[in-house]
C-alpha cells in the first residue's frame, strides 16, 4: 500500500509523513524531492506552478508508486496533490483497489500561515499559500485529519483508519 499524505503547504505533510512511515515500518518519500530544478526556482520566486510544470513531476511520482506496488513495498508519500486530476494522475492504471490511499491534512488558513511564518529551509515561498488554498479540491475519498492536533495524534488517527 502507498499512502499519499496530501494537503497545502504548512499542513505538516513531511513531519507527519516521516512519523507515520516510522510507525508503520514503511519507507517515506517527499514529493518535493522529485521536482525538477525549474519548478523549484519558480516556487522560490513565489510563482505558482501550472499544469505543464506539474506534468513531469506527477509522472515521476506515478512511476515511483508503480515501482513500489510492483515490488510489493509499502510507503508513505507526502505530496500536495491539491486537485482531483493530480490525484488521479498519481495512481497507476494497474493499481489494485485500495493499494493507494489518501490521507488529507486539513487546516485552517490562519494556522497554516502562522506555521509558514516560522518555517525555515524550504524552497517554496510562504506567499504561495493563497494560491494553494484556491487550487485545493478537497477529496471525497480520503482519511481527513485536522492539522491543529499534535503530529503524534494525527499519526495515530491515520494509522487506525488504515486498518
Amino acid at each position: 500500500m502507498v499512502v499519499i499524505l496530501m494537503g497545502v503547504m504548512g499542513a505538516g505533510k513531511t513531519t507527519v509523513g516521516r512519523l507515520l512511515a516510522a510507525r508503520l515500518g514503511w519507507s517515506f518519500y517527499d514529493a518535493d524531492d522529485f521536482h525538477p530544478p525549474a519548478n523549484v526556482e519558480r516556487m522560490e520566486r513565489g510563482q505558482p506552478l501550472d499544469d505543464a510544470d506539474r506534468a513531469p513531476w506527477l509522472a515521476a511520482l506515478r512511476d515511483l508508486i508503480a515501482r513500489l506496488l510492483a515490488d510489493g513495498k509499502s510507503a508513505v508519500l507526502a505530496c500536495s496533490a491539491l486537485r482531483e486530476r493530480y490525484r488521479r494522475a498519481l495512481v497507476p492504471d494497474d493499481a489494485p483497489p485500495g493499494a493507494v490511499r489518501l490521507a488529507y491534512l486539513r487546516g485552517d488558513s490562519a494556522l497554516l500561515a502562522e506555521r509558514l511564518s516560522h518555517r525555515a529551509g524550504h524552497f517554496a515561498a510562504a506567499s504561495l499559500l493563497p494560491s494553494q488554498l484556491e487550487s485545493l479540491e478537497e477529496p471525497a475519498d480520503a482519511i481527513v485529519v485536522d492539522v491543529a492536533a499534535p503530529p503524534e495524534v494525527i499519526v495515530e488517527r491515520i494509522s487506525r483508519e488504515l486498518v
